[in-house]
């Protein structure tokens, strides 16, 4: 993703939470064919907590139907997780800036190591936020509705596309008032908070992506 303008530009990277910590090197080429140049980055530590949560075991030692099912949306998901487009010639994000999509506790944390009756799983990759049933959510940026579905995992799930791979993901939703090709606007309500999918209670997993990989939605929230 690049924001800016014809003076100054600059361009926003996803690093997913599997990198390795070190030095890396990013290839940048210029439209016009020019000669290209490699930046380096560095990669730093970082140590995540731990979370045990008791789930119906039905989803964490799925059955041959239920994984032949988690199977079909994965793949089906990877689909709506490449997708990537283009803004008009001269337009631009106008900021990278977020709304958090619905108040409410942070109950679980973007990095987050999961263990789902005692059995470790992939570090969690959204926010979680605390909120009741029926709540509604809405749009942290302009989007427009990509994908709308009841998942196995994720339960009642919305994508919305935010243009040159920016992407934003809401789960365990209790109700979706969207179609795929609906428009929004930053604010709008357009689902409510639910208990769907693999959960403990009530609330809202937000998740982001940036160039098909997940990374934390606090980094684009107020401080």
């Amino acid at each position: 993703m690049v924001v800016g303008d014809a003076i100054e530009w600059t361009a926003v990277l996803g690093i997913p939470l599997s990198a390795t910590p070190g030095e890396g090197l990013l290839s940048v080429e210029q439209a016009d064919g020019g000669r290209s140049r490699k930046i380096p980055y560095t990669v730093g530590h970082k140590q995540y907590k731990e979370q045990h949560l008791t789930v119906s075991p039905r989803t964490v030692d799925l059955s041959p139907e239920d994984q032949a099912r988690y199977e079909r949306e994965r793949d089906h998901q990877a689909g709506v997780m490449a997708t990537f487009t283009e803004l008009p010639a001269g337009v631009a994000l106008p900021s990278l800036r977020m709304r958090v999509p619905v108040p409410g506790r942070r109950s679980s944390s973007f990095g987050l190591r999961r263990v789902f009756n005692g059995q470790p799983r992939n570090p969690h990759s959204g926010m979680d936020i605390a909120a009741a049933t029926g709540t509604p959510v809405v749009a942290p940026l302009a989007g427009r509705v990509i994908d709308v579905g009841d998942y196995f995992f994720n339960g009642g799930t919305v994508w919305l596309d935010h243009g040159q791979g920016l992407l934003s993901m809401y789960c365990h939703l209790s109700r979706m008032d969207v179609r795929v090709g609906d428009v929004l606007q930053a604010g709008d309500a357009f689902c409510q908070v639910g208990a769907t999918g693999r959960v403990t209670g009530p609330h809202l997993h937000w998740g982001v992506m940036l160039n098909r990989t997940m990374v934390d939605p606090a980094l684009f929230t107020p401080a």
